[in-house]
């Protein structure tokens, strides 16, 4: 009995947050489209999510790159078909480890931070103020984040593919002894217009997944300084789960469905 009380309890809890997440963005798609807009806010999210982003970006697509050349070569090698791993490599990161991989890190640092900063205002009644201001903090909190994510995540998503494409090229040259006009000319033959436009199109609503959930979380903080590590737990967690699962119908969408 116990174990159907508590199936209950997160089903219930798991169409509130639904209800919840919608109605959220539902609100700040509505209030994106109304003026006064917010340009500098916008910019200092976008600054925050992009340009702060870069360094562990830059990192992390480097050493995946890196590591998807030396995993594939270990097989190709054997199969005499090395001049392949350049267009394997590239295909990977284009249509999903590059898009995928650079959201998760968004979502670790940038969305982590945003529901720790909502949620330390709605813990000091600070959202309270604002309502009490006649501003409303959908408007002010949501939109300028939202907005930043969704533009500036492809952009570092673009970024990351052409540094992992470089991370296989180190492979490439210094490893296995191939040339660096036969490696680009593989890599970018083999790459078409559908599989760059696939990988940064669902970025967009990577970003947009990120911003809303850390948001929602940051709003709905309960319990002081421990509700809001909390929030900022559930947050990640919760977008990790959304981008992969979305990255999943994204996929049988493009390749699949509509091939």
């Amino acid at each position: 009995m116990e174990f159907f009380i508590r199936l209950g309890k997160k089903t219930l809890s798991f169409f509130y947050f639904l209800g919840g997440l919608s109605n959220l963005a539902l609100q700040t798609i509505y209030w994106s489209f109304l003026p006064p807009y917010q340009k500098k806010r916008v910019v200092e999210e976008a600054k925050k999510a992009g340009l702060d982003s870069l360094y562990i970006v830059s990192l992390i697509a480097l050493f995946l790159g890196v590591i998807l050349a030396f995993q594939i070569a270990y097989i190709m090698q054997r199969l005499g078909s090395e001049l392949y791993i350049a267009s394997i490599v590239t295909l990977a990161l284009v249509r999903e480890l590059g898009p995928v991989i650079t959201s998760l890190v968004v979502a670790g640092r940038v969305g982590a931070a945003i529901a720790a900063e909502i949620g330390s205002m709605q813990v000091t009644e600070q959202v309270d103020a604002l309502e009490a201001m006649a501003t409303n903090p959908i408007k002010y909190l949501v939109v300028p984040r939202f907005l930043a994510l969704s533009l500036m995540l492809p952009v570092l998503t673009l970024y990351a593919d052409i540094i992992g494409i470089l991370g296989g090229w180190l492979i490439c040259v210094f490893k296995l002894g191939i040339s660096s006009s036969l490696y680009f000319k593989i890599a970018f033959d083999s790459l078409l217009f559908k599989d760059l436009f696939t990988g940064l199109s669902k970025t967009i609503f990577f970003g947009m997944i990120i911003a809303l959930v850390s948001c929602y979380e940051g709003f709905n903080v309960e319990g002081g300084a421990e509700g809001v590590g909390r929030a900022t737990t559930k947050s990640v967690v919760t977008t990790f789960i959304l981008i992969i699962a979305s990255d999943c119908f994204f996929t049988a969408l493009f390749y699949f469905i509509f091939p």
